[in-house]
């Protein structure tokens, strides 16, 4: 069956200038960077790219930018989450405007909707911009999870294509891969990759491939074509440090952002309420990155 979502599809991160203004400059290199290296689809405004601490007006500029950019090369989709519904809806479709092809809808946060009033809300979305939805299952930022009684609503519209599933329970990858089969199963851990391929992941939102773009794709490659889990396991044990740092150390964002300057692409520093990586952990992100970045190469060349 041919899937809606395969490969690569990173969140990318949103660069700063010292003065925390959005270099847009450093942001066409990001996104140009991506493509080259063969991800299949980009996504602005996602949690990596600190939608949060922008403001809508960035949040539309971003938009109509990458579009510009990316130009059709890969898939453009679209964070559209707010903590206001009339805001998420009128932010997506600011992104159908900007060119769009898909859009990541998760929960509003703080509101605590009901199963019900979630399906009502990413469905509203879905009849408005008639463009095809990723879910994005993260209760441990929404407060909400996706749960049967939504999933049982949303897997009626055809344009509710795929989840990305980001509770960190195992026992859901089953339960979406048997009960909801319209509903196509993404990665959302980044150490979990493993499993969800066994579970029939095709693609992964992949943090990680803001500094490890082509290592990345040519894992997922392995696991979601080839079915290679022998050398998959192998590269999965190579990247494990490096994700449980990022997935444990309470400082994701920051260490994304340190990666991609390991990585000779400096991103600036996040925005506040975030605050810097202290010497320590960055002494040892440094450490673990470059260990990792060694192993891949040992692997794949």
């Amino acid at each position: 069956m041919q899937m809606r979502f395969e490969g690569i599809y990173t969140p990318i991160i949103t660069p700063f200038k010292d003065g925390g203004e959005i270099d847009w400059d450093m942001y066409a290199e990001v996104i140009d960077w991506q493509i080259e290296n063969g991800v299949a689809g980009i996504i602005v405004g996602g949690s990596t790219g600190e939608f949060y601490a922008l403001s809508k007006e960035e949040r539309i500029q971003q938009f109509n930018f990458a579009a510009e950019r990316i130009n059709n090369r890969v898939e453009f989709m679209a964070g559209v989450n707010d903590i206001r519904v009339d805001e998420c809806l009128d932010i997506s479709m600011e992104a159908l405007d900007a060119g769009a092809k898909s859009l990541l809808v998760a929960a509003p946060p703080y509101s605590l909707p009901s199963e019900e009033e979630l399906a009502h809300h990413v469905i509203s979305i879905a009849e408005a911009t008639k463009l095809p939805i990723m879910l994005y299952n993260y209760p441990g930022r929404t407060g909400v999870e996706m749960g049967e009684d939504f999933l049982s609503i949303v897997a009626k519209n055809p344009l509710v294509t795929a989840i990305k599933e980001s509770s960190g329970d195992y026992s859901r990858l089953p339960l979406l891969s048997n009960n909801y089969p319209s509903i196509e199963l993404a990665v959302g851990g980044e150490e979990q990759v493993l499993e969800f391929a066994a579970w029939g992941a095709k693609s992964w939102v992949c943090a990680t491939a803001n500094f490890f773009p082509s290592e990345c794709v040519q894992l997922m490659d392995i696991l979601g074509k080839q079915s290679d889990f022998e050398k998959g396991r192998a590269l999965m044990s190579a990247f494990m440090p490096l994700m449980q740092a990022l997935e444990q150390g309470g400082k994701f964002l920051q260490c994304v952002k340190l990666g991609c300057e390991q990585q000779g692409r400096p991103s600036g520093k996040v925005r506040l309420p975030l605050l810097p990586i202290d010497d320590s952990l960055r002494k040892e992100m440094i450490g673990v990155i470059d260990k990792t970045r060694s192993s891949l190469h040992s692997i794949l060349n």
